[in-house]
Protein backbone atom coordinates (compact mmCIF):
# COMPACT_ATOMS: atom_id res chain seq x y z
CA UNK A 1 0.00 0.00 0.00
CA UNK A 2 2.66 2.07 1.21
CA UNK A 3 4.40 1.75 -2.29
CA UNK A 4 1.14 2.39 -4.33
CA UNK A 5 1.15 5.56 -2.72
CA UNK A 6 4.82 6.50 -2.93
CA UNK A 7 4.23 5.98 -7.11
CA UNK A 8 1.06 8.10 -7.06
CA UNK A 9 2.79 10.61 -5.38
CA UNK A 10 6.14 10.67 -7.99
CA UNK A 11 3.60 10.77 -10.93
CA UNK A 12 1.68 13.40 -9.64
CA UNK A 13 4.89 15.45 -9.20
CA UNK A 14 5.89 14.45 -12.84
CA UNK A 15 2.64 15.71 -14.40
CA UNK A 16 3.00 19.11 -12.34
CA UNK A 17 6.93 19.64 -13.96
CA UNK A 18 6.36 22.29 -16.94
CA UNK A 19 7.43 20.96 -20.42
CA UNK A 20 10.95 22.00 -20.95
CA UNK A 21 10.71 22.32 -25.02
CA UNK A 22 13.86 20.75 -26.84
CA UNK A 23 15.07 19.18 -23.90
CA UNK A 24 18.72 19.58 -21.71
CA UNK A 25 20.42 17.88 -24.10
CA UNK A 26 19.66 20.10 -26.68
CA UNK A 27 22.52 20.26 -29.21
CA UNK A 28 22.14 23.52 -30.57
CA UNK A 29 21.09 25.83 -28.26
CA UNK A 30 23.97 27.54 -27.67
CA UNK A 31 24.24 31.64 -27.59
CA UNK A 32 26.71 32.88 -30.16
CA UNK A 33 27.23 35.61 -32.96
CA UNK A 34 26.58 38.05 -29.90
CA UNK A 35 26.88 41.70 -31.57
CA UNK A 36 24.82 44.88 -30.20
CA UNK A 37 23.70 47.77 -32.10
CA UNK A 38 22.16 51.13 -31.05
CA UNK A 39 18.02 51.29 -30.58
CA UNK A 40 15.67 54.58 -30.68
CA UNK A 41 18.35 56.38 -28.22
CA UNK A 42 21.62 55.95 -27.96
CA UNK A 43 21.16 54.35 -24.59
CA UNK A 44 18.87 52.00 -25.86
CA UNK A 45 20.82 49.00 -26.60
CA UNK A 46 19.73 45.69 -28.65
CA UNK A 47 21.14 42.77 -27.97
CA UNK A 48 21.00 39.98 -31.11
CA UNK A 49 22.51 36.76 -31.26
CA UNK A 50 22.11 32.88 -33.09
CA UNK A 51 21.04 29.33 -32.15
CA UNK A 52 20.69 26.50 -34.10
CA UNK A 53 17.53 25.19 -32.13
CA UNK A 54 14.49 27.31 -30.78
CA UNK A 55 15.31 28.10 -26.78
CA UNK A 56 11.39 29.36 -26.46
CA UNK A 57 13.10 31.99 -25.20
CA UNK A 58 15.28 35.21 -25.41
CA UNK A 59 17.23 36.04 -22.39
CA UNK A 60 19.47 38.71 -21.30
CA UNK A 61 21.03 38.98 -17.44
CA UNK A 62 22.72 42.11 -17.12
CA UNK A 63 23.58 44.87 -14.53
CA UNK A 64 26.49 47.55 -13.62
CA UNK A 65 28.57 45.24 -10.99
CA UNK A 66 26.57 42.43 -11.63
CA UNK A 67 23.75 40.78 -13.50
CA UNK A 68 20.79 42.07 -11.48
CA UNK A 69 18.44 42.65 -14.23
CA UNK A 70 16.83 40.24 -16.98
CA UNK A 71 15.50 41.40 -20.33
CA UNK A 72 13.02 39.14 -22.19
CA UNK A 73 13.34 39.61 -26.42
CA UNK A 74 11.78 37.15 -29.04
CA UNK A 75 13.34 34.86 -31.88
CA UNK A 76 12.55 34.71 -35.48
CA UNK A 77 13.24 31.69 -37.67
CA UNK A 78 15.48 32.61 -40.47
CA UNK A 79 15.96 30.16 -43.15
CA UNK A 80 18.59 30.66 -45.52
CA UNK A 81 17.76 30.82 -49.88
CA UNK A 82 20.39 28.40 -50.20
CA UNK A 83 19.96 24.09 -51.69
CA UNK A 84 20.17 22.80 -47.47
CA UNK A 85 17.51 25.78 -45.97
CA UNK A 86 19.24 26.06 -43.33
CA UNK A 87 17.49 27.10 -40.32
CA UNK A 88 18.37 29.03 -37.43
CA UNK A 89 17.25 30.99 -34.67
CA UNK A 90 17.78 34.95 -34.27
CA UNK A 91 17.43 36.29 -30.86
CA UNK A 92 16.82 40.14 -30.42
CA UNK A 93 16.56 41.40 -26.96
CA UNK A 94 16.24 45.76 -25.82
CA UNK A 95 17.76 46.70 -23.41
CA UNK A 96 15.85 50.12 -22.94
CA UNK A 97 16.66 53.38 -21.45
CA UNK A 98 20.13 52.78 -19.57
CA UNK A 99 22.24 55.06 -17.53
CA UNK A 100 24.63 57.21 -19.86
CA UNK A 101 28.01 56.74 -19.77
CA UNK A 102 28.00 53.86 -17.91
CA UNK A 103 29.28 50.29 -18.29
CA UNK A 104 27.42 47.29 -18.16
CA UNK A 105 28.05 43.69 -17.94
CA UNK A 106 26.31 41.09 -19.71
CA UNK A 107 25.41 37.52 -20.99
CA UNK A 108 22.82 36.36 -23.45
CA UNK A 109 20.93 32.75 -23.60
CA UNK A 110 17.89 30.76 -21.63
CA UNK A 111 17.63 28.32 -19.61
CA UNK A 112 18.88 25.41 -21.81
CA UNK A 113 22.67 27.50 -21.82
CA UNK A 114 24.50 30.74 -21.71
CA UNK A 115 27.33 32.82 -23.49
CA UNK A 116 30.21 34.17 -22.33
CA UNK A 117 30.04 37.20 -20.70
CA UNK A 118 30.60 40.41 -22.19
CA UNK A 119 30.66 44.47 -21.23
CA UNK A 120 29.87 47.24 -23.12
CA UNK A 121 29.84 51.29 -22.00
CA UNK A 122 26.48 53.16 -22.70
CA UNK A 123 27.78 57.20 -24.49
CA UNK A 124 27.75 60.07 -22.69
CA UNK A 125 24.29 61.89 -23.15
CA UNK A 126 23.79 64.94 -24.68
CA UNK A 127 26.03 66.35 -27.36
CA UNK A 128 29.06 68.11 -25.90
CA UNK A 129 31.23 65.16 -26.00
CA UNK A 130 34.24 63.79 -28.28
CA UNK A 131 32.53 61.02 -31.20
CA UNK A 132 35.09 57.79 -31.66
CA UNK A 133 34.54 55.57 -34.12
CA UNK A 134 36.03 52.83 -36.11
CA UNK A 135 35.12 52.81 -39.83
CA UNK A 136 35.31 50.16 -42.83
CA UNK A 137 33.56 47.83 -45.55
CA UNK A 138 34.24 45.21 -47.47
CA UNK A 139 36.31 42.74 -44.74
CA UNK A 140 35.61 38.83 -45.32
CA UNK A 141 35.87 35.95 -43.07
CA UNK A 142 38.74 35.26 -45.24
CA UNK A 143 42.23 38.22 -45.53
CA UNK A 144 40.71 39.95 -43.05
CA UNK A 145 44.13 41.80 -42.59
CA UNK A 146 42.40 44.86 -40.18
CA UNK A 147 40.21 42.46 -37.81
CA UNK A 148 42.98 41.79 -35.04
CA UNK A 149 44.05 45.82 -35.14
CA UNK A 150 40.62 46.78 -34.63
CA UNK A 151 40.16 43.73 -32.04
CA UNK A 152 42.80 45.28 -30.27
CA UNK A 153 41.83 48.84 -30.18
CA UNK A 154 38.15 47.57 -29.43
CA UNK A 155 39.72 46.30 -26.52
CA UNK A 156 41.86 49.19 -25.11
CA UNK A 157 38.28 51.09 -25.71
CA UNK A 158 39.55 53.45 -28.63
CA UNK A 159 35.68 53.56 -30.17
CA UNK A 160 32.26 54.19 -29.04
CA UNK A 161 30.63 52.46 -31.96
CA UNK A 162 31.90 50.60 -35.21
CA UNK A 163 30.40 51.57 -38.80
CA UNK A 164 31.22 48.67 -41.35
CA UNK A 165 29.59 50.05 -44.70
CA UNK A 166 28.53 46.95 -46.42
CA UNK A 167 29.78 44.04 -47.73
CA UNK A 168 30.55 41.27 -45.01
CA UNK A 169 31.96 37.69 -45.01
CA UNK A 170 32.05 37.14 -48.83
CA UNK A 171 29.16 36.00 -48.73
CA UNK A 172 26.74 35.41 -46.09
CA UNK A 173 24.96 33.19 -48.16
CA UNK A 174 28.11 31.02 -49.19
CA UNK A 175 28.14 27.74 -48.43
CA UNK A 176 24.36 27.41 -47.01
CA UNK A 177 25.42 30.39 -45.14
CA UNK A 178 28.18 28.74 -42.97
CA UNK A 179 30.36 31.43 -44.45
CA UNK A 180 27.77 34.05 -42.45
CA UNK A 181 27.97 32.12 -39.45
CA UNK A 182 32.01 31.79 -39.14
CA UNK A 183 31.85 35.69 -40.01
CA UNK A 184 29.77 36.72 -37.37
CA UNK A 185 31.93 34.47 -34.79
CA UNK A 186 34.91 36.35 -36.11
CA UNK A 187 33.61 39.60 -35.29
CA UNK A 188 32.15 38.99 -31.92
CA UNK A 189 34.98 40.25 -30.45
CA UNK A 190 34.39 43.45 -32.19
CA UNK A 191 30.34 43.49 -32.51
CA UNK A 192 29.95 42.19 -28.55
CA UNK A 193 31.50 44.85 -27.02
CA UNK A 194 30.27 48.10 -29.11
CA UNK A 195 27.44 49.16 -31.21
CA UNK A 196 28.36 47.30 -34.73
CA UNK A 197 26.39 49.61 -36.96
CA UNK A 198 26.05 48.39 -40.86
CA UNK A 199 24.75 48.67 -43.92
CA UNK A 200 23.93 46.71 -46.97
CA UNK A 201 26.48 46.08 -50.23
CA UNK A 202 26.41 44.09 -53.05
CA UNK A 203 27.42 41.40 -51.57
CA UNK A 204 24.73 40.65 -49.30
CA UNK A 205 22.30 40.59 -52.52
CA UNK A 206 21.10 36.86 -52.40
CA UNK A 207 17.84 36.26 -51.88
CA UNK A 208 16.59 39.59 -51.74
CA UNK A 209 19.51 40.77 -48.80
CA UNK A 210 17.91 38.21 -46.71
CA UNK A 211 20.85 37.31 -44.73
CA UNK A 212 21.91 40.92 -44.21
CA UNK A 213 18.49 42.03 -42.96
CA UNK A 214 18.26 38.96 -40.57
CA UNK A 215 21.38 38.80 -38.98
CA UNK A 216 21.81 42.48 -38.39
CA UNK A 217 19.35 44.65 -36.12
CA UNK A 218 19.82 48.31 -36.82
CA UNK A 219 17.39 51.27 -35.34
CA UNK A 220 14.02 51.98 -37.31
CA UNK A 221 11.26 49.71 -38.87
CA UNK A 222 13.42 48.92 -42.52
CA UNK A 223 15.06 45.87 -41.90
CA UNK A 224 18.30 47.82 -41.44
CA UNK A 225 18.39 48.47 -44.63
CA UNK A 226 18.77 52.41 -44.27
CA UNK A 227 18.57 54.54 -40.79
CA UNK A 228 19.94 57.15 -39.07
CA UNK A 229 20.90 57.80 -35.26
CA UNK A 230 22.18 60.83 -33.35
CA UNK A 231 25.54 60.31 -31.24
CA UNK A 232 27.46 63.47 -29.42
CA UNK A 233 27.55 66.30 -32.15
CA UNK A 234 26.79 63.82 -35.44
CA UNK A 235 24.36 62.87 -37.24
CA UNK A 236 24.86 59.82 -38.67
CA UNK A 237 22.97 58.04 -41.54
CA UNK A 238 22.80 55.06 -43.01
CA UNK A 239 21.78 54.32 -47.11
CA UNK A 240 21.58 51.34 -49.37
CA UNK A 241 22.98 52.43 -52.51
CA UNK A 242 22.31 48.65 -53.40
CA UNK A 243 18.87 49.82 -54.15
CA UNK A 244 19.99 51.44 -57.18
CA UNK A 245 21.66 48.03 -58.75
CA UNK A 246 19.04 45.68 -58.07
CA UNK A 247 16.03 46.81 -59.57
CA UNK A 248 14.91 43.22 -60.00
CA UNK A 249 13.81 43.27 -55.86
CA UNK A 250 11.48 45.88 -57.25
CA UNK A 251 11.69 50.18 -57.38
CA UNK A 252 9.25 50.97 -54.39
CA UNK A 253 12.29 50.13 -51.76
CA UNK A 254 14.72 52.90 -53.57
CA UNK A 255 11.64 55.74 -53.23
CA UNK A 256 10.75 54.67 -50.24
CA UNK A 257 14.60 55.18 -49.20
CA UNK A 258 14.73 58.76 -51.13
CA UNK A 259 11.73 60.33 -49.51
CA UNK A 260 12.86 58.71 -46.26
CA UNK A 261 15.83 60.70 -46.68
CA UNK A 262 14.94 63.87 -47.94
CA UNK A 263 12.32 63.54 -44.26
CA UNK A 264 14.94 62.33 -42.09
CA UNK A 265 17.26 65.39 -43.38
CA UNK A 266 14.69 67.84 -42.77
CA UNK A 267 14.78 67.36 -39.20
CA UNK A 268 17.77 66.80 -38.51
CA UNK A 269 18.95 70.15 -40.29
CA UNK A 270 15.83 72.06 -38.22
CA UNK A 271 17.84 75.08 -36.89
CA UNK A 272 17.16 73.77 -33.16
CA UNK A 273 18.51 70.44 -34.37
CA UNK A 274 21.59 71.57 -36.16
CA UNK A 275 22.73 74.03 -33.47
CA UNK A 276 23.03 71.39 -31.13
CA UNK A 277 24.10 68.26 -33.44
CA UNK A 278 25.30 70.32 -36.30
CA UNK A 279 27.97 67.39 -38.35
CA UNK A 280 25.44 65.04 -41.00
CA UNK A 281 27.29 61.88 -42.04
CA UNK A 282 26.51 59.55 -44.34
CA UNK A 283 27.20 56.59 -45.21
CA UNK A 284 26.62 54.14 -47.95
CA UNK A 285 28.54 51.09 -49.42
CA UNK A 286 28.81 52.33 -53.74
CA UNK A 287 30.78 55.50 -53.16
CA UNK A 288 29.52 58.49 -55.41
CA UNK A 289 32.91 58.91 -56.85
CA UNK A 290 36.70 56.93 -56.74
CA UNK A 291 39.12 56.63 -59.65
CA UNK A 292 39.92 52.82 -59.23
CA UNK A 293 41.13 51.34 -62.41
CA UNK A 294 39.29 48.77 -64.25
CA UNK A 295 35.81 49.60 -62.55
CA UNK A 296 32.84 50.35 -64.15
CA UNK A 297 31.32 51.25 -60.56
CA UNK A 298 33.43 54.70 -61.00
CA UNK A 299 31.69 55.72 -64.13
CA UNK A 300 28.27 54.57 -63.42
CA UNK A 301 27.73 56.34 -60.01
CA UNK A 302 23.87 55.15 -60.26
CA UNK A 303 23.52 56.72 -56.56
CA UNK A 304 25.18 60.36 -58.32
CA UNK A 305 23.22 60.64 -61.17
CA UNK A 306 20.60 58.84 -60.63
CA UNK A 307 18.45 55.89 -62.06
CA UNK A 308 19.91 54.47 -65.78
CA UNK A 309 18.20 56.34 -68.34
CA UNK A 310 15.68 58.72 -66.10
CA UNK A 311 18.04 60.36 -63.66
CA UNK A 312 15.84 60.62 -60.93
CA UNK A 313 16.53 59.77 -57.30
CA UNK A 314 19.62 61.02 -57.47
CA UNK A 315 21.01 61.43 -54.09
CA UNK A 316 24.15 64.19 -54.76
CA UNK A 317 21.76 67.21 -54.74
CA UNK A 318 20.50 66.15 -51.38
CA UNK A 319 24.09 66.71 -49.84
CA UNK A 320 24.22 69.55 -51.55
CA UNK A 321 20.77 71.33 -50.18
CA UNK A 322 21.39 70.03 -46.85
CA UNK A 323 24.93 71.07 -46.38
CA UNK A 324 25.96 67.09 -45.68
CA UNK A 325 29.34 67.50 -44.54
CA UNK A 326 30.82 64.15 -44.91
CA UNK A 327 30.15 60.79 -46.89
CA UNK A 328 31.45 57.71 -46.39
CA UNK A 329 31.59 54.72 -48.77
CA UNK A 330 33.14 51.32 -49.57
CA UNK A 331 33.52 48.58 -52.29
CA UNK A 332 36.38 49.63 -53.64
CA UNK A 333 39.51 47.55 -52.33
CA UNK A 334 41.34 50.92 -51.37
CA UNK A 335 40.74 54.25 -49.91
CA UNK A 336 40.72 57.43 -51.21
CA UNK A 337 40.22 60.87 -49.87
CA UNK A 338 38.72 63.56 -51.94
CA UNK A 339 38.43 67.60 -51.65
CA UNK A 340 35.49 69.37 -50.88
CA UNK A 341 33.44 68.24 -54.02
CA UNK A 342 30.38 68.38 -55.98
CA UNK A 343 29.02 67.67 -59.62
CA UNK A 344 32.79 66.63 -60.16
CA UNK A 345 33.84 69.94 -59.18
CA UNK A 346 36.27 70.89 -56.35
CA UNK A 347 35.00 73.98 -53.94
CA UNK A 348 38.02 74.24 -50.83
CA UNK A 349 37.38 76.48 -48.23
CA UNK A 350 38.42 79.70 -48.90
CA UNK A 351 41.46 79.94 -46.63
CA UNK A 352 42.39 76.26 -46.20
CA UNK A 353 40.89 73.75 -48.71
CA UNK A 354 39.03 72.07 -45.27
CA UNK A 355 38.41 74.97 -43.34
CA UNK A 356 34.50 75.62 -44.04
CA UNK A 357 34.92 73.67 -46.85
CA UNK A 358 31.88 74.55 -49.82
CA UNK A 359 30.95 71.20 -50.59
CA UNK A 360 31.10 67.89 -48.99
CA UNK A 361 34.15 65.75 -48.65
CA UNK A 362 33.90 61.73 -49.77
CA UNK A 363 35.89 58.99 -48.20
CA UNK A 364 35.94 55.27 -49.53
CA UNK A 365 37.35 53.28 -47.16
CA UNK A 366 36.19 49.67 -48.92
CA UNK A 367 40.32 47.86 -47.58
CA UNK A 368 39.81 46.07 -44.52
CA UNK A 369 40.41 42.97 -46.25
CA UNK A 370 39.06 39.84 -48.16
CA UNK A 371 39.67 36.79 -50.59
CA UNK A 372 39.59 39.58 -53.45
CA UNK A 373 42.51 41.34 -52.47
CA UNK A 374 42.84 45.27 -52.87
CA UNK A 375 42.03 47.47 -56.26
CA UNK A 376 44.64 49.56 -58.14
CA UNK A 377 44.05 53.09 -59.55
CA UNK A 378 44.00 54.65 -62.49
CA UNK A 379 47.34 56.11 -63.46
CA UNK A 380 46.75 59.75 -62.92
CA UNK A 381 44.09 60.50 -60.38
CA UNK A 382 41.16 63.24 -61.33
CA UNK A 383 41.56 66.96 -60.02
CA UNK A 384 39.30 66.18 -56.97
CA UNK A 385 41.55 63.11 -55.14
CA UNK A 386 43.36 64.17 -52.63
CA UNK A 387 45.07 61.11 -51.50
CA UNK A 388 45.23 57.25 -52.17
CA UNK A 389 46.08 53.97 -51.39
CA UNK A 390 45.77 50.46 -52.38
CA UNK A 391 47.02 49.10 -48.82
CA UNK A 392 44.67 47.15 -46.62
CA UNK A 393 43.40 49.08 -43.84
CA UNK A 394 40.14 51.17 -41.70
CA UNK A 395 39.31 54.76 -41.03
CA UNK A 396 39.57 56.25 -37.69
CA UNK A 397 36.66 58.86 -36.95
CA UNK A 398 36.48 61.76 -34.28
CA UNK A 399 34.10 64.36 -34.07
CA UNK A 400 35.79 66.27 -31.41
CA UNK A 401 32.96 69.22 -31.13
CA UNK A 402 30.66 71.17 -32.77
CA UNK A 403 33.43 72.93 -35.08
CA UNK A 404 36.45 69.77 -35.66
CA UNK A 405 36.49 66.62 -37.11
CA UNK A 406 39.39 64.55 -37.80
CA UNK A 407 39.88 61.68 -39.96
CA UNK A 408 42.76 59.17 -40.23
CA UNK A 409 43.88 56.39 -42.36
CA UNK A 410 45.59 53.17 -40.67
CA UNK A 411 47.68 51.11 -42.59
CA UNK A 412 48.19 47.63 -41.29
CA UNK A 413 50.59 46.39 -43.82
CA UNK A 414 52.35 49.13 -42.26
CA UNK A 415 51.75 47.48 -39.09
CA UNK A 416 49.22 50.22 -37.83
CA UNK A 417 50.85 53.43 -39.12
CA UNK A 418 48.61 56.26 -39.80
CA UNK A 419 48.87 57.69 -43.53
CA UNK A 420 46.84 59.87 -43.93
CA UNK A 421 45.14 62.69 -41.77
CA UNK A 422 42.73 65.99 -42.19
CA UNK A 423 40.77 67.91 -40.15
CA UNK A 424 37.18 69.27 -41.28
CA UNK A 425 36.98 72.87 -39.54
CA UNK A 426 33.66 74.80 -39.77
CA UNK A 427 31.93 77.61 -37.80
CA UNK A 428 28.72 76.58 -39.87
CA UNK A 429 26.66 74.16 -40.95
CA UNK A 430 24.82 75.18 -43.36
CA UNK A 431 22.87 74.68 -47.38
CA UNK A 432 26.18 74.86 -50.03
CA UNK A 433 25.91 77.85 -51.88
CA UNK A 434 28.13 76.93 -55.01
Amino acid sequence: MKLLIFVLIIKIIAASKPEVGPGYDCDYCQPEQVHISFGSNTNDIVVTWTTYNDTQESRVQYGEKGMDKEALGFSTLFTDGGKLKRKMWIHRTLLPDLKFDTRYVYHVGSVYGWSEEFTFKTPPSGEDWTVRAAIYGDMGNKNAHSLSYLQDEVQREHFDVILHVGDFAYDMDTDDALVGDEFMRQIQPLAAYLPYMTCPGNHESKYNFSNYRNRFSMPGPHESLYYSFDLGPVHFISISTEVYYFLQYGLKMLVNQYEWLRRDLDIATSPVNRQKRPWIVLYGHRPMYCSNSDDIDCSVEYTRKGLPFLGVYSLEPLLKEYGVDLVIWAHEHSYERTWPLYDGKVYKGVQEPYLNPRAPVHIVTGSAGCQEDTDKFQPNPPAWSAFRSSDYGYTRFVAHNRTHLYIEQVDVDLKGQVIDSVWIVKDKHVPYEL
